[in-house]
């Protein structure tokens, strides 16, 4: 089954720093008017995932969910979580005092990758969905 949510090495090695520095991480991305859908990355125990939250993977030991609003919009797309340098200043986001910003690249599903998540059903929602997600033996993969 394609994964919805992938990482490059350059996140993955920020959010490793991050997660060291600051204890477990979330990622969310909520299209919501301050940060727009820009991924969100903050403290699991400052975040609270709403019931409806849709996960789309795990990202480097971080849970990475959706708003149920935005969903539909991202749902037939492959999301691959980056970082950029031209960034920090005045975002919600961990990482942003660091001058840098995390960034979504996204490319939309094959018609035969689309078939493989419609049969796989609809993916895990709320706040227990990434303990079920790991529980189920998926993670999320780099890409260059």
């Amino acid at each position: 089954m394609p994964e919805r949510v992938r990482v490059t090495d350059a996140a993955a090695a920020l959010l490793h720093q991050l997660r060291q520095q600051y204890g477990e991480l979330i990622l969310h991305l909520s299209g919501g008017c301050c940060e727009g859908s820009a991924p969100m990355c903050l403290r699991r125990s400052g975040f609270r995932i709403a019931a409806r939250d849709i996960l789309l993977g795990v990202v480097e030991n971080c849970p990475f969910y959706i708003s149920a609003a935005q969903f539909p919009y991202w749902a037939h797309s492959q999301i691959t979580l980056d970082v950029t340098p031209d960034g920090g200043g005045d975002s919600f986001s961990i990482e942003a005092v660091d001058g840098v910003r995390f960034l979504v690249r996204s490319r939309l599903f094959s018609d035969a990758e689309c078939d493989e998540l419609d049969v796989a059903g609809p993916p895990l929602v709320g706040p227990d969905a990434a303990e079920k997600y790991l529980a189920e033996g998926q993670a999320a993969s780099r890409t260059a």
